[in-house]
């Protein structure tokens, strides 16, 4: 049984507090950029225009005591917010002294002027979308920005932090790893750091169209799933039959008249009961199919980017590249609450819009998890009410299946457009979120 107790009787668990030790709160959902790989272009994204309000802002102030951090982002670009910098200020006055106050932003709208005025607010952190150091591709990805815009930023930011006492700022990136243009990372933290970048933060690509899938650098696979398949591989070795292990299943006629390739058959369906022993979801054919040559050349870009970033004195948090076997949800463990431009209140990135995303081949539709709005029902109400605490305290222990490992999926009930059980009668649609997997990551 998970102990959340002290010996006091207080909950240790940030996710089971009376009170929220993060939030993420989206100050607006209008942006200067149209960039192609924004959840706002997704099909079937419903994801409107709109600001939130001094109203709302002054209905989260409640909990701002008791946080760890208050990240001023969601889909849009937080500096077209006029209030921005009377927020953080305000923020900056309640939240405990060791409480960091950030966002992310696509750095157009930074001037001198306006990076000295986020610092004399109080800003501890800002983090700069950088996908690549060579011109054709950040233009391509920023949907119009260009990387001359990104020098100004940390010029401004720099001397902003320079000739500021006390500035508490600390300025970072986000790079998105994609097919075209990984292999830039290592000369991008060396070009960011060389600009003042103290942290850089890089994740893996979430396709929200079919084309885009073709840009992902990593498998669906999870470690402990390729490592079982591994061993297996090393038996039929053994017995010289690995080579046909690539048949399976059989799909031409002389193939499946083969008895080696019915032996290997036999075998791979004697792996399925140790893999549930083992409680492993595997796929066989997914994992065959994986681009091992692709997956090197990845684990060798993000070395060579570990060793520029300690060279040059840089934090750079690394995603997974082969899914975690071990999975656990950041924000719930974290004790986060995402509050939406028109006062929503969730649990998460991952169900903080609707959004259609590919996971392979696989279409889906993520919906919106919604637990009250702030117009209606103050934050502390919500956070400790029985339907948002029971979400939190199935997410901590993780005891759902690894739908994107599992042979059979899509299923059905992960399918559903209106989703209600999954496999292990779960209502947490968990299963194939790639932010537990290790894939994904932003500031936090």
């Amino acid at each position: 049984m998970l102990n959340t107790m002290n010996t006091e009787g207080t909950e240790t668990e940030p996710a089971l507090r009376n009170c929220p030790s993060k939030l993420f709160v989206e100050t607006t959902t209008h942006c200067n950029l149209r960039c192609p790989m924004c959840v706002k272009q997704s099909q079937d994204s419903q994801v409107t225009d709109g600001d939130l309000s001094q109203e709302l802002f002054s209905a989260m102030e409640p909990a701002f005591p008791q946080l760890e951090s208050l990240v001023l982002n969601g889909i849009g670009e937080p500096l077209m917010h006029p209030h921005l910098l009377e927020w953080i200020a305000r923020a900056r006055q309640a939240m405990p002294d060791d409480a960091w106050i950030g966002f992310q932003s696509n750095g157009l709208l930074l001037n001198q002027v306006i990076a000295r005025k986020l610092v004399a607010a109080g800003l501890d952190r800002i983090c700069l979308s950088v996908d690549g150091v060579k011109p054709e591709t950040f233009n391509k990805v920023r949907g119009g920005e260009n990387i001359s815009d990104m020098e100004r930023a940390f010029a401004v930011l720099a001397e902003a932090r320079r000739t500021q006492s006390g500035s508490r700022l600390k300025v970072g990136v986000e790079f998105v790893t994609m097919r075209e243009n990984f292999r830039q990372l290592p000369d991008t933290v060396r070009w960011v750091a060389q600009r003042g970048a103290d942290f850089c933060i890089v994740s893996q690509a979430l396709p929200y169209d079919s084309g885009s899938v073709k840009q992902i650098t990593y498998h669906n696979a999870s470690e402990a799933a390729v490592a079982q398949l591994d061993e297996w591989k090393d038996r039929l070795a053994d017995m010289g039959l690995d080579i046909h292990l690539y048949n399976y299943p059989p799909q031409r006629r002389e193939q499946q008249h083969d008895p080696r390739v019915s032996r290997v058959n036999k075998l791979v369906n004697q792996m399925r009961p140790e893999a549930r022993r083992r409680e492993i979801f595997i796929d066989v054919k997914q994992i065959l199919s994986r681009n091992i040559k692709l997956q090197t050349e990845v684990e060798d870009v993000y070395e060579e980017a570990q060793r520029v970033a300690n060279e040059m004195g840089i934090e750079l948090k690394l995603p997974a590249i082969i899914p975690l076997a071990e999975r656990k949800c950041d924000f719930v463990t974290g004790g986060s609450a995402f509050i939406s431009w028109y006062g929503g209140v969730h649990p998460c990135y991952y169900l903080w819009h609707q959004y259609r995303c590919y996971i392979s081949d696989w279409n889906r539709l993520i919906k919106v998890k919604e637990f009250g709005n702030l117009g209606e029902r103050p934050l502390l109400e919500i956070w400790n009410g029985e339907e948002f605490k029971t979400f939190r305290r199935n997410v901590l222990a993780f005891d759902y299946p690894y739908c994107t490992n599992c042979w059979g999926a899509p299923c059905n009930l992960v399918q559903e457009e209106n989703f209600m059980l999954d496999c292990f009668s779960n209502n947490e649609p968990c299963g194939a979120c790639q932010w537990a997997m290790g894939l994904l990551q932003c500031l936090q």
